[in-house]
């Protein structure tokens, strides 16, 4: 399904369901367009025009006819369909929709084993796609383009609706991941458990390792452990238990139980459980690719070791043709303390908080 595109006159007018239908794709624009402005065509006689008017109609008239004497009842195009055509598949009790998006034309040529065209000669019925049912129906303000019992099950639409946009975007982005996730077990079949089960056995088996290593590696491999637990930690906070009880009970089950490597969270009842065999799983390529992209972006950090900062033009007057002063603050600073050390000698003394005749040094600032 695909939400219904631009329409031109006549559309009201159109059958808005077929049973078997065959539909047509094409990438042509079936719209009587305007010659370019600079376009320069000369004639002898006054009555050649009529025949140069003619010719265009003959070239848009013959496209629709191809497309008629194929035998389709729905014509789909990428580029724009015009009123013209719309009036003229209408007439003949055909469906036709224009402006189509590549992705959803795409979609529908795989669903219905047909092929995009290119051009209207040459059309065929091998090159048609075909259905069990085509409708156009109403889902809430939006009108859709459905197509049912296609011969390749390979594509489907899931049509999302709710309150909000902010809701719409969340509910896409889970039910995505959701795929993903099913994708992946399907290619790779090896699972672990989740709930932060796999977390915290290997926090528990780095923790052991780095009692093995002596001097700074030590420290670092610490890090990375007690940086794991933070995967059940939040799991925790996020299902409102008190996350320190429930990884304390965690360590303990993975280091003095035997088959306790695959506890995790129990977010239903609280505390901990198997979850390896309550089936809360995760493909075990899931958690390869996001410890190794962690690990990476933590070694990128930490290889960042100064700051490049824009070197000072070597040319004299880039300074003020940027707007900055030639003088620092800590130059004019150093100028007035110059001065005021001046008179002050010269009265035979420190600073005593007349700058000079009738200036007066404020005190809190430098002075006496």
């Amino acid at each position: 399904a695909f939400q219904k595109t631009f329409s031109y006159a006549g559309f009201e007018q159109m059958t808005k369901r077929f049973e078997s239908p065959k539909v047509l794709l094409l990438n042509v624009e079936l719209e009587l367009k305007a010659e370019k402005e600079n376009a320069e065509v000369r004639i002898s006689n006054p009555e050649d025009y009529q025949s140069i008017v003619d010719a265009e109609w003959q070239v848009i008239y013959g496209k629709l006819d191809a497309c008629v004497k194929c035998g389709a009842n729905i014509v789909l195009s990428k580029l724009p369909i015009g009123d013209l055509a719309t009036q003229y598949f209408a007439d003949r009790g055909l469906f036709c929709a224009g402006r189509v998006d590549d992705g959803d034309l795409k979609r529908v040529a795989k669903a219905t084993k047909g092929a995009i065209q290119t051009t209207t000669n040459g059309l065929y019925d091998g090159i048609l796609g075909t259905c069990a049912l085509f409708e156009e129906r109403q889902m809430g303000d939006e009108r859709f383009n459905v197509f049912e019992g296609c011969p390749s099950n390979l594509t489907s639409t899931i049509v999302l609706r709710g309150g909000s946009e902010q809701f719409i975007a969340e509910s896409e982005r889970s039910i995505h991941d959701a795929l993903m996730v099913v994708k992946r077990c399907i290619v790779n079949q090896a699972i672990v458990a989740g709930g932060g089960a796999v977390e915290m056995e290997l926090s528990k088996s780095l923790r052991d390792h780095a009692l093995t290593i002596e001097g700074k590696g030590q420290l670092i491999i610490s890090a990375y452990a007690r940086a794991l637990e933070v995967v059940p930690r939040q799991l925790c906070d996020n299902a409102g238990f008190d996350s320190t009880d429930v990884l304390s009970a965690l360590r303990k089950q993975h280091k003095d139980e035997e088959n306790g490597k695959w506890f995790g969270v129990d977010i239903e009842n609280g505390g901990i459980c198997d979850t390896f065999e309550k089936g809360v799983w995760e493909p075990s390529d899931n958690k390869r690719n996001s410890l190794a992209a962690a690990t990476e972006a933590a070694c990128v950090i930490l290889s960042i070791d100064e700051t490049v900062i824009n070197p000072r033009s070597q040319d004299p007057g880039a300074a003020q043709a940027s707007g900055q002063l030639p003088m620092q603050q800590g130059s004019m600073t150093n100028a007035m303390g110059n001065a005021m050390d001046h008179v002050n000698n010269m009265k035979g003394g420190s600073r005593s908080g007349n700058f000079g005749n009738g200036v007066s040094w404020m005190k809190g600032r430098g002075g006496g």
